[in-house]
């Protein structure tokens, strides 16, 4: 990485080298990272979130490629927030059936084997497909972070991981993994509806989905949770969308 010229207040920004890009075929991509040398701390995150960064690992960055602006940032307002009709029989039908228990998150060897089972049925020529456990609990934690791994659990067997962070305006789901062979029980919408009920029973108002990426069909899903907000020119535009009972 190389100094950028541009600053975010008093923060140092650092500009990657361009890389291929995870989401769009023949495009390249570069990210804007804060100073990986300063102390980093939860107030610093809970404010930069709000400005379309994300945390991975000890990092906190956001894209920056020159030429195209596809990652959106995009939270969905939790208290507002309608299910369309197949996420309230998803929810109806599955809501009794798991049992959800909180840790730190961090390294466990339940959690690497079933994200590495998902990672080999899903994305098995992507970027993580070769992550290592090292590579793993350096993904879904950090030093400064509050993070928690939320599993779910059929009876005693480990079948979904929502590694989130907690923030003071909100959760942010950082990576959501689930046993590819239970697909038929829609595990990643359960997941998710399940963390905007976090959010409300926490009594925060936002759950942040990351980027959400208009061209990539599989972000495709992050446009479904309304009402939303988008960050765009450097504000949180309202997105209500279309009839939110089909």
């Amino acid at each position: 990485m190389r100094p950028d010229t541009r600053q975010s207040g008093t923060i140092q920004l650092y500009q990657s080298a361009e890389h291929r890009c995870a989401y769009l075929d023949g495009k390249r991509a570069r990210s804007l990272f804060v100073d990986p040398y300063r102390a980093k701390s939860m107030p610093l995150y809970e404010a930069l979130i709000d400005q379309g960064f994300r945390r991975s690992g000890e990092f906190i960055y956001r894209p920056n490629c020159p030429d195209c602006r596809q990652c959106i940032p995009i939270r969905i307002a939790v208290e507002e927030f309608s299910p369309r009709r197949i996420q309230r029989r998803i929810w109806s039908r599955q809501q009794a059936l798991f049992r959800v228990a909180e840790q730190a998150a961090g390294f466990d060897p339940a959690h690497y084997d079933l994200f590495r089972r998902y990672i080999q049925s899903r994305h098995p020529n992507g970027e993580m497909a070769t992550t290592t456990e090292e590579g793993y609990a350096q993904f879904i934690s950090s030093s400064w972070s509050l993070s928690s791994s939320f599993s779910f659990y059929q009876d005693d067997k480990l079948i979904a991981v929502a590694v989130t962070d907690v923030l003071r305006q909100g959760l942010s789901a950082v990576y959501t993994f689930f046993d590819p062979e239970l697909a038929r029980l829609s595990l990643g919408v359960f997941c998710l509806l399940w963390q905007i009920e976090e959010c409300k029973r926490r009594r925060l108002p936002w759950l942040y989905l990351g980027y959400w990426v208009p061209e990539c069909q599989k972000m495709s899903y992050k446009s479904q949770y309304l009402p939303h907000e988008i960050f765009i020119n450097g504000k949180w535009v309202r997105v209500q969308g279309p009839d939110k009972r089909k």
